[in-house]
Formats: structure tokens, C-alpha cells, sequence
């Protein structure tokens, strides 16, 4: 009766970590744009489908198989080719391929926005066809039941010891994520040159959260279930993993809100899961006081990763390599410093069970890291990893997968206008969506615009047409760029835009009347200068003055002008000066 119990649990376990993936998918695309979303979601469909046939085939026997030197398993290829899995082995089975497709799926977050869909493909056959099985052949083969086989990896033998995987799972998946983004380097605008980096906004922060509480619930059966049985640890297991995410979380906050200012969400958000991370090593050997310390130093582990990350200017996506590798480190040394020998029951080498996690941690960083940024290098030379800038630009929902969205949409209508300038063009309507507001509020503006642009044109017709001298004046009596045809004419000016009134009425007039006209122009923005002092105390209302035409060379012509000035009022205060200059 027991061991159907035990495998019950196990089995409830592995449907628990199983669940973890959508919010994995919730987290990754809520910290992603929009544009991206639909290809971080759909990588994370894609790669629990190949790790778990990919386990399925080849990594269960490599990973658990009889043992070749402690370094990788060499029987039981296609559990079950032959006929029925037995109990047992199939529900260890289920069990362990839900971990392969963690750890697999830690990498989408980390190289999301800008890797390829099929370079994320190859990379995903690469992570669960070796380098997670034979590293977790290395660390758990010997913990497995005796049903499966009596291997047992070199990495155990020397008495390291990674309960739930913050190691085997968690920096595995790590590693392959840091490999990815040095080859791949940053997405375009993180790291300006010459300015400081830029945070690249998520689309839908309120799902991460939701992903977060669903990862959380889930990691109860990350941690609960690798005790492989239900016994009297299961409940010390589930409490220390809940302490570890709480005091994960606190010290991100906290610590992060005394650096920046401000709660920010990025540290909540992440904080709780390096807590979590950190506890999965060592939940089944440690006191819930020790929990405590554990998750809130792997929440300082995780904002010190995010910190040196953005120094050597790597771009994570979402924070998957401070998150899931420095917390997974930090977790799996712990168990040295914490882990009570009596429930640790392990003989580790020189007698040092810190030396043991410190070699694991070492050899996981060797192995995964190192295979993957050589793979990485040789995949990019053969076919590139990344996808060209302008598609990176358009994003990778519509480039790599032909799923467009309303954002998406919008913004194809808006290059569209950029680049024709046809202001007739409306973007699409989505009634009841935010997108749909603000489009249908921007054809509103575009219409205006239109309508504008047509009075504009009419404008210019007439301005073309009048035999007067019409123009405007700024705060500073610079003459503006639009004047009626007539105006160098009658002013004697080629080009009236490039002159100060007063200076060139100062060419032309005599001295007193040049102050004058200084003073009524000045008056002319002043709040208390009545209208009638507008018409009354006009200087050039009418003057006789001497203009020559035709340039340098030109014929003096003697000339009555008469200038009108009126005020063009804006709260009460005045804008410009428009002119009217007619020649007698």
C-alpha cells in the first residue's frame, strides 16, 4: 500500500512541475514586448514537446541507465519500445523528463527577442539530448530508486548532493542561457553606446505575477516530489520552500527599493523565484530558520548577478541567469554550510561536504557552459542564431511565425503613412481593446490633420494671389517663413524670413522713428496695452520711404507705405504680431 502512496505522490508531483511551464510561458512573455510575446509563448510550448520525447528516447538511459565510469548511463533506450513500462519505472519516468523540460525551458527566457525560432529548436535538442542528461547522470544517478538501475554518477560518489536540482536543473539551464546570450549578444537599444543601459519594458507585467504564484504552487512539487516517496519529510520540504520564496522576495525588495528608490517590480518578481531556486538543493537537509537565511541571501545573489550582467552589457531578457544560475550556486553551497549531517548521510571527499557542492558547481559550469558556447559558435557560423535587424525591428511574432497583432498591425499602418506621407491612411479599429482606443483617437487626429493640411494648401493659394504685404512677428519682431508673394517687394527685402523687422525698418527709417517703432513693438506684447493704443500709436502708419528694387543694382523708388499691426492672442497674452503693409 505504501508504495502506491509513494508513487501517487510522485506521479501528483510530476503533473505539479509539469504545470510550472505556462508559468514559465506567463512569465517570460509578460516581461517581453508585445511584438515578441507570441514567439517566447510558443518556444515555451515547443520545448517541453522536444525535451520530453528527447528524454523519452535517449536521456532517461543516459541519464539513469547503467553506469560507464560514473559518467553516463548505457541502458534502457526507449523505455517501453518493446511493451508496457512497469509502475514504477514509468512513474520515475514522468517524473524526471518534467525536470529535463524545466531546465530546457529556463533558456527561452534568457535569449528571448531576438534568437531564432528553429536556433532555439536545435539549442533545446542539444540542452536534452546531452548536456542535461549526462550532468544529471554525474549528480543523481545513485539517488534513483533501486527498480531503475544501481548506477551511480561520479559526482555522487564524491558526495555532492543537489536535493531538487538547483544545480542539475536550475544552473544547467543557466549556463546554456549565459552561453546564449554572449553568442548571441544584446538586443538593439539595451545598451546605448555612450549612455547608460535602458531597461526594455515588458508587455504584461500583472501576467507575470500570475506566472510567478503558478511557478510557486508548482515548485511544491518540484521539491515535494523528490523525496520519491510521501514520508515525514514531505511537510518540512514544503515549508522550507515557501519560507525560501518569501525571505527571497523580501531581501530583493527591500534591498532593491534602498538602491533605486522605488519598489521595483522586477526585483519582486525575480527575488521570489531565486528564493525558491536557492531552497531547492537543500529543503530536505535544513532547519526552517536556515530556509530563511538561504532564500533571502538568494535574493541578494539575484539583484549581485543582475548588477554584474548589465556591467559586462549581457542582455537577459528576463533575468533567467541571475535567477536560476547565481541562486542555483548559491542554493547547491549552501547545503555545505547548512545541511545537517544526520539527514544529509553522505561520506564526501577529504570529509568536506562544502568541498563536494563547490566541485559540482565547478563541473556543472565546465560541462554546461562550456558545450554550449562551443555548440552556440559552430551553430552561428553554419546557420546564424540571430535573427537580421530588421526583423528584430518588426519582432519576432510576425517574422518567425506569421502572427500578427493588433500592436503589430497598427504599427505597419503607421510605417505605411511615415513612409508615403498620405495622411488619408487610418489605422485599423479593434472596438473595446486599449489598441482600439488609441487608434481610433490617432484617425481622429489624422482627419483634423488632413483637414488642416487642405486649409493649408488653400492658404498658400492665397497668400500667392493678394497684391499686399502680409507677414507675422515673434516675441522678438523676427519675421516669419510664411508672407505673401508680395512681400520682398514691397519691403525691398529677397528674403524676409532671414531679417528682425525692426532692424530692417531701421535701414529705412529715421532714427526717432526707429525708437518709436521699438517702443510701440514692445508695448504691442504687453498685457496692458489697450486695442486703441494698437491703432492710435502707430508710428508707420504711414510713412514716405525710399526702396531700392531689383538688388545692389537696383533703381531707388520712392514709396508711401502704410502698416497695420494686430495682436494674435493666446491666454490673454500675445503670440505673434501679424503685418499689413500696403504701398501707394
Amino acid at each position: 500500500m505504501n508504495g502506491i502512496v509513494d508513487a501517487l505522490w510522485v506521479a501528483v508531483s510530476g503533473a505539479l512541475v509539469f504545470f510550472m511551464q505556462p508559468g514559465f510561458s506567463m512569465v517570460e512573455s509578460g516581461l517581453t514586448r508585445e511584438k515578441n510575446s507570441i514567439n517566447v509563448a510558443i518556444k515555451n510550448l515547443t520545448d517541453i514537446g522536444i525535451s520530453l520525447f528527447v528524454y523519452w528516447l535517449v536521456g532517461f538511459a543516459l541519464m539513469f541507465g547503467k553506469s560507464a565510469g560514473g559518467f553516463l548511463g548505457l541502458t534502457g533506450f526507449i523505455p517501453g519500445a518493446s511493451g508496457n513500462i512497469d509502475f514504477n519505472t514509468g512513474t520515475f519516468l514522468f517524473f524526471q523528463a518534467m525536470f529535463c523540460s524545466t531546465s530546457a525551458t529556463i533558456v527561452s527566457g534568457a535569449v528571448a527577442e531576438r534568437m531564432k525560432y528553429s536556433s532555439y529548436i536545435i539549442s533545446t535538442f542539444l540542452m536534452s539530448l546531452i548536456i542535461y542528461p549526462i550532468f544529471g547522470h554525474w549528480a543523481w544517478a545513485g539517488i534513483q530508486p533501486s527498480f531503475i538501475s544501481d548506477a551511480q554518477g561520479w559526482l555522487n560518489k564524491i558526495g555532492f548532493v543537489d536535493f531538487a536540482g538547483s544545480t542539475v536543473v536550475h544552473s544547467v539551464g543557466g549556463y546554456v542561457g549565459l552561453a546564449g546570450i554572449i553568442v548571441l549578444g544584446s538586443r538593439k537599444g539595451r545598451f546605448p553606446k555612450g549612455e547608460k543601459p535602458r531597461n526594455i519594458q515588458g508587455c504584461d507585467v500583472p501576467m507575470t505575477v500570475a506566472g510567478v504564484f503558478i511557478l510557486w504552487f508548482g515548485w511544491l512539487g518540484f521539491n515535494g516530489g523528490s523525496t520519491l516517496a510521501f514520508n515525514d519529510i514531505v511537510p518540512q520540504v514544503l515549508l522550507n520552500t515557501c519560507i525560501g520564496a518569501a525571505t527571497g522576495m523580501l531581501s530583493a525588495l527591500f534591498t532593491g527599493w534602498a538602491f533605486k528608490k522605488i519598489p521595483d517590480v522586477n526585483f519582486v518578481i525575480n527575488g521570489t523565484l531565486a528564493g525558491l531556486v536557492a531552497i531547492t538543493a537543500n529543503c530536505h537537509c535544513v532547519t526552517p530558520g536556515a530556509a530563511a537565511i538561504i532564500g533571502a541571501v538568494g535574493g541578494l545573489v539575484m539583484l549581485a548577478g543582475s548588477f554584474l550582467l548589465e556591467k559586462f552589457k549581457l542582455d537577459d531578457a528576463v533575468g533567467a541567469v541571475p535567477v536560476h544560475l547565481c541562486a542555483g550556486i548559491w542554493g547547491t553551497l549552501a547545503v555545505g554550510i547548512f545541511g545537517q549531517p544526520e539527514l544529509l548521510g553522505t561520506n564526501p571527499i577529504f570529509g568536506s561536504q562544502f568541498l563536494a557542492q563547490l566541485i559540482g558547481v565547478a563541473a556543472c559550469g565546465v560541462w554546461a557552459f562550456g558545450l554550449a558556447f562551443i555548440g552556440f559558435n559552430i551553430l552561428n557560423k553554419i546557420l546564424p542564431l540571430r535573427v537580421s535587424s530588421e526583423d528584430e525591428d518588426k519582432g519576432l511574432n510576425i517574422v518567425e511565425h506569421g502572427a500578427s497583432t493588433e500592436i503589430f498591425d497598427v504599427y505597419a499602418k503607421m510605417q505605411e503613412q511615415a513612409k508615403t506621407g498620405d495622411l488619408s491612411v487610418r489605422l485599423p479599429v479593434e472596438p473595446f481593446t486599449e489598441i482600439g482606443q488609441i487608434s481610433s483617437l490617432y484617425n481622429s487626429v489624422m482627419e483634423k490633420l488632413e483637414e488642416s493640411s487642405m486649409t493649408e494648401e488653400s492658404f498658400g493659394i492665397l497668400m500667392k494671389s493678394i497684391p499686399y504685404a502680409l507677414f507675422m512677428l515673434d516675441a522678438e519682431w523676427n519675421i516669419s517663413p510664411q508672407y505673401s508673394e508680395s512681400t520682398p517687394r514691397i519691403l525691398g527685402c529677397p528674403n524676409p524670413e532671414n531679417y528682425n523687422f525692426l532692424l530692417l525698418m531701421a535701414r529705412i527709417l529715421p532714427r526717432d522713428k526707429t525708437q518709436a517703432l521699438q517702443r510701440y513693438l514692445g508695448n504691442l506684447f504687453s498685457t496692458d496695452f489697450t486695442q486703441v493704443g494698437v491703432e492710435t500709436l502707430n508710428p508707420i502708419r504711414e510713412i514716405p520711404v525710399s526702396i531700392r528694387t531689383g538688388g545692389a543694382d537696383g533703381k531707388i523708388v520712392k514709396k508711401i507705405i502704410n502698416f497695420e499691426f494686430s495682436r494674435i492672442l493666446n491666454n490673454q497674452k500675445t503670440k505673434v504680431l501679424h503685418v499689413i503693409v500696403h504701398a501707394k
